[in-house]
């Protein structure tokens, strides 16, 4: 009204400027003052008429307004809740398009008025929940409506499943360690297992270099590559003297290492899952080379619009470190190693690609066994392994909701044995083909169905004292179906179930193994995790060649976790027990006479905890694993724990960036308790125990130039002589005392030493994620 009333002011004030100017601009203009007065008089009156006119038409057009308008005015009112009932205040409700509407009481209540007819959408939106829109008509009654509003998931505060897991790479996902945390790591000297080995829920089992989980033994942790299986991810190496993996870390953008309770996608892995995944199309031209204390490698990269194709060469070859460095093994030829690597990926459609690679090496070594009676006597052995494992895998989006993924890999694992100039040949096959539908029904609740086909072909021969070639010989074909449903019920609480099924060609048995892990989160950072699962593997070839009716290992886990992130802090706590059945086991210690009665346990609890904010340029973590455990298989009179597991793990890692000198420093200290081992001589099973390993580990990287890494790396700088056990001989001396010879690494320390350079057009880019 104030708007209209200072329109009539300027309109009337116009007329009379220009009554006035008209007057003055006469042929006879005024000149005395009464003339003038005159003029300004008439000019009022005429300018009270015009303004008592336009009043009276806008009274009658303001009261003939105001009763359409009255007329036509809808009372909206309602709620608006949370999925849980509880009142949202503040939340804002109107009409789309308008400036009608309202927000809500404490109450959640809210009410307005509009003059808007005919169907409209009515919003209600809040911060943290998902906008409501509803479909209302306007007609003039007052009608009520009430609004229920659901929580917005986003992947930073999202409650996860957590137990059993630890996750790398994606960052939704709480991300643990990175390819560059296992490269950088002091002792694992880029080895995968190596980096693993220093976080919870793993036994230090150094003599070996592979993956002991919770009790379990080397062979019961799986690898799989892009989803497709891995038969056997290690270098060989002789007996005592620790393996690496074949795979280096900067080959994978994720890395997922479960202890437990892992999806109902993964199989024959009776322990724990290691999922590694493949780095995507390569961005960068270059060429790498590396001259390193123990070889050589060189590896280039090539780029295109859609697609890019990574090769990689190396050579190892011990000797000359043998020759610096004295060893415990009687080396008639040491370790040379040639290996072939590459990666071809292609990108399809908008968010789809195919991925293909492939790693080929071939490995040699001799030596004398020595006899533990008489070390004058000994026997030579020699090695050559081929190795192959190929892989393709395809993702592709069908439509916003569904996904298809898949793939193929075929391993090839041959060994030839000479013992004493007598042949021993082992020839092992394995295929794994899978498809996974993946389909999205609602950002809370994703569905995955799959099936896949494993088969495994073993073969061994060896020359017999008659000259003629014994064979063992049995296939495994394994067909499973698996399905799994995630719902994110809230962002405080989350479920996954799951069922997988099992067919074992081989002993003509069906296996389902039901899976499911819940997490909630009552706090901001922390959460409470709980995982059940079963799981099933096929026994060790050395006990399939001998009998081909046992039947799958299986075990049970259950697993509660808590678990707390904040910015760039960690803290992990969880407890399990594990239940085994079905194992190996001899009858009166006899391998040629096994079943599969044997069982164990395993139980125990473990803390994490990583900080790489508190100080300036450092990254530390400290871990902690207990367990107790005990098996009665194999050759166990009685049930004992291993002679793997130790009761006792502690790691505490240290890394340092030092600008002043470009250089990253690390530092990894390692103990575990003893673990025990048989002395024949004593009465009691297993009764002993090792001293208590420890171990110092450093390394550190220089960087003179960005592209240029000099890289230097020390094991044990203490030089304390672990020892892992005893080996006892099978007979007694004259004396009736069965003598013994400690298990030892051949050397005290590893010492590393390399070069590594870079050519690319990117001066930046290096090696150091590689070492």
């Amino acid at each position: 009204m104030g708007g209209y009333a200072f329109e009539s002011r300027g309109l009337t004030s116009i007329f009379k400027f220009w009554s006035v100017l008209a007057i003055a601009t006469t042929a006879h203009p005024p000149r005395s003052t009464a003339q003038k007065l005159r003029l300004l008089q008439i000019a009022d009156s005429i300018e009270y008429l015009v303004i008592k006119k336009q009043m009276r038409s806008f009274i009658i057009f303001f009261f003939i307004l105001s009763a359409l308008a009255t007329e036509a005015q809808t009372k909206v009112s309602g709620t608006v809740r949370g999925e849980d009932g509880t009142p949202i205040p503040g939340a804002n409700v109107f009409i789309q398009d308008t400036y009608d509407g309202a927000s809500t009481s404490l109450d959640g209540l809210f009410e307005f008025s509009t003059s808007e007819l005919g169907e409209r959408t009515l919003l209600a939106t809040f911060v943290g929940y998902k906008s409501s829109a509803s479909l209302v008509t306007l007609g003039g009654s007052a009608f009520s409506i009430n609004i229920v509003l659901k929580e917005e998931v986003n992947q930073l505060d999202a409650v996860v499943i957590s137990a059993g897991s630890f996750t790398a790479g994606e960052e939704n996902r709480r991300t643990i360690l990175k390819a560059l945390d296992i490269a950088t790591t002091a002792g694992a000297t880029a080895d995968i297992a190596g980096a693993l080995n220093t976080l919870p829920g793993t036994q230090k089992v150094a003599e070996s270099g592979r993956l002991f989980v919770r009790g379990g033994d080397g062979n019961e942790t799986k690898t799989f590559i892009d989803g497709m299986a891995v038969l056997d991810a290690y270098n060989p190496t002789p007996a005592n003297t620790p393996s690496r993996g074949r795979f280096l870390p900067f080959m994978f953008k994720g890395t997922s290492f479960s202890t437990g309770g892992y999806a109902a996608e993964y199989g024959q892995a009776l322990s724990s899952a290691l999922v590694l995944n493949s780095k995507d199309k390569a961005e960068l031209n270059q060429t790498d080379i590396g001259i390193l204390s123990v070889g050589a490698d060189v590896a280039h990269t090539q780029v295109w619009d859609k697609s890019s194709l990574s090769a990689k060469v190396q050579y190892t070859d011990i000797r000359p470190y043998f020759n610096l460095i004295n060893q415990e093994v009687d080396w008639i030829k040491p370790p040379v190693t040639f290996d072939a690597s590459s990666a071809f990926r292609q990108e399809t459609g908008e968010s789809g690609s195919i991925k293909f690679f492939g790693n080929f090496s071939r490995s040699t070594y001799s030596l004398f066994n020595h006899d533990i009676l008489d070390p004058q006597r000994k026997q030579a052995v020699e090695l050559t392994n081929n190795y192959g494992y190929g892989n393709v895998s395809v993702l592709q989006a069908l439509n916003p909701k569904w996904s298809i993924r898949g793939g193929f890999s075929y391993n090839l694992i041959e060994n030839d044995v000479l013992l004493e100039e007598v042949p021993l040949v082992e020839r092992e096959q394995g295929t794994h083909l899978k498809v996974v539908l993946e389909n999205s029904l609602t950002d809370k609740v994703e569905l995955k169905f799959g099936v896949e086909q494993l088969g495994q072909d073993y073969k061994a021969s060896r020359l017999t004292d008659t000259q003629q070639f014994e064979t063992l010989r049995f296939t495994t074909p394994i067909t499973a179906v698996f399905t799994e449903g995630e719902a994110l019920f809230s962002k405080k609480f989350v479920g996954k179930i799951g069922v997988r099924a099992e067919y074992n060609g081989l002993v003509d048995q069906v296996g389902v193994d039901p899976r499911i892990s819940l997490a909630y989160k009552p706090f901001q950072n922390g959460q409470f995790a709980f995982a059940f699962g079963q799981f099933r593997q096929t026994p060790d070839n050395d006990y399939v060649r001998l009998n081909n009716n046992l039947l799958d290992e299986k075990s049970q886990h259950f697993i509660l976790n808590y678990q707390v992130v904040n910015d760039r802090r960690t803290f992990r706590t969880e407890v399990y027990y594990k239940k085994y059945s079905r194992l190996v086991s001899f009858e009166s210690g006899d391998p040629l006479a096994s079943t599969s009665t044997g069982d164990g346990f395993a139980k125990g609890f473990e803390l994490f905890w990583r900080d790489n904010k508190s100080i300036k340029n450092v990254d530390y973590w400290v871990s902690y694993s207990y367990l107790d455990t005990e098996r009665n298989y194999l050759d166990f009179p009685i049930a004992s724990t291993p002679t793997f597991a130790s009761k006792h793990n502690f790691s505490f890692v240290y890394k340092h960036f030092v600008k002043e000198i470009k250089s990253q420093l690390g530092f990894t200290y390692s103990y575990t308790s003893g673990r025990p081992y048989n002395d024949p001589n004593l009465d009691q099973f297993n009764s002993q125990r090792t001293p208590y390993y420890q171990d110092l580990s450093m390394n550190i990287s220089y960087l003179p130039k960005p592209f240029l890494i000099i890289h230097f790396s020390a094991t044990n700088l203490l030089g304390r002589d672990n020892i892992f056990g005893y080996e006892y001989s099978a007979l007694p001396d004259a004396g009736g005392v069965y003598q013994s010879r400690a298990t030892r690494l051949p050397a005290k320390r590893f010492l590393f030493l390399g070069v590594f350079i870079t050519i690319s057009k990117n001066k930046s880019v290096n090696q150091l994620p590689n070492l």
